[in-house]
């Protein structure tokens, strides 16, 4: 089937974003609450959130999680949001009421870190009525008890190994929805699609990184007014 022209409108100003690799449009995509997505944004900066054309971001950092960060990044973006509520060093009814108060901002899913119990996963689906995402980073993660006690999602970030954990799990979940790293080129990215990803988490550059291309662009003689 021959591909169909897509318009598409740009303003002067808006023109300068960050723009997620094309060949995740190869992807399926996952159906969320009518919402197809095929991108994520792994960021919390809420600068590149309202500067990218992801479908989605997954906002998820390395501190104890807090509901103000939670508020900030769902009011300021534009796409559904999946949150970030612990599961690692954060444990136990924190992680619930962090997750309730995700869904309450209007998050469009939550997601716990690889270390978090099944019972965790478990009073998470009866208390929360979004999406959980599950991260995995091993092939020896028992999926199917994942599954048992209510993760929706599995949220594969395994490095060099992500590739691989994504190939196993599709082979004995043929449909179990996987958000997957893809890797920083747009080969390792096809890779993990064809190896059973529906979803490809995208690692933007910094703001710093951005600015020092921006300001060696306005170092350049021939810039100069």
């Amino acid at each position: 089937m021959e591909n169909k022209y897509i318009p598409e409108i740009e303003g002067n100003l808006r023109r300068h974003m960050i723009r997620v690799p094309r060949v995740i449009e190869q992807a399926s995509g996952i159906r969320i609450f009518g919402k197809q997505i095929k991108s994520l944004i792994f960021t919390t900066d809420v600068a590149i959130i309202r500067n990218c054309n992801a479908n989605a971001v997954i906002a998820v950092y390395p501190f104890t999680p807090q509901p103000i960060i939670t508020h900030s990044i769902i009011n300021c973006s534009d796409v559904p949001v999946f949150c970030g509520v612990g599961g690692g060093t954060t444990t136990g009814k924190r992680v619930t009421n962090l997750a309730e108060d995700a869904e309450f901002q209007g998050a469009m899913g939550v997601v716990v870190n690889a270390p978090t119990p099944n019972e965790t996963i478990a009073y998470l689906y009866q208390k929360i009525d979004i999406p959980i995402v599950i991260t995995v980073v091993s092939e020896k993660t028992d999926i199917g008890k994942r599954l048992e006690n209510g993760a929706s999602i599995l949220n594969v970030s395994g490095g060099a190994n992500t590739e691989h954990i994504v190939k196993k799990i599709r082979r004995e979940y043929k449909e179990v929805p996987i958000i997957a790293t893809g890797g920083p080129t747009e080969e390792s990215i096809l890779r993990t699609i064809e190896a059973g990803a529906n979803a490809i988490t995208y690692t933007p550059p910094s703001i710093g990184e951005i600015f020092k291309k921006m300001m060696n662009n306005y170092r350049r003689d021939d810039y100069i007014l």
